[in-house]
């Protein structure tokens, strides 16, 4: 079974954690966790996928182990948090992805899809 890598980069400011697992140069899929939860719900579904993919799955801003400024430091609308998610996938080098979201992730995904960097 593929390990699990917990990851942190700087995204606009702030910490955005992730878990990254698969081959590197496997088709992506990216996990978009609902309220009020964050990347640990998919602890096991990505080593279900990491073997055939290159699993990523965020805590968006505000959840897990990512920052959690104070609101008057950060507007937390999903176009923000979608902007985020993509600077991330920008600095991983990922502009080609299939999406897995659910509740909270959704209007954060469906921008990442209807708008691609």
């Amino acid at each position: 079974m593929p390990p699990t890598h917990h990851r942190t980069a700087t995204i606009g400011g702030q910490q955005v954690f992730y878990r990254e697992a698969g081959p590197a140069d496997a088709p992506v899929i990216l996990l978009l966790h609902g309220f009020p939860s964050s990347s640990h719900m998919f602890r096991h579904l990505i080593p279900a996928l990491a073997d055939r993919y290159h699993v990523i799955a965020t805590d968006h801003i505000g959840y897990g182990e990512s920052s959690m400024p104070k609101p008057d430091e950060f507007a937390y609308t999903f176009d923000n948090l979608a902007k985020i998610t993509a600077g991330l996938l920008d600095k991983l080098g990922i502009s080609r992805f299939s999406i897995y979201v659910h509740d909270y992730g959704a209007p954060i995904g469906w921008r990442l899809a209807l708008n691609p960097a």
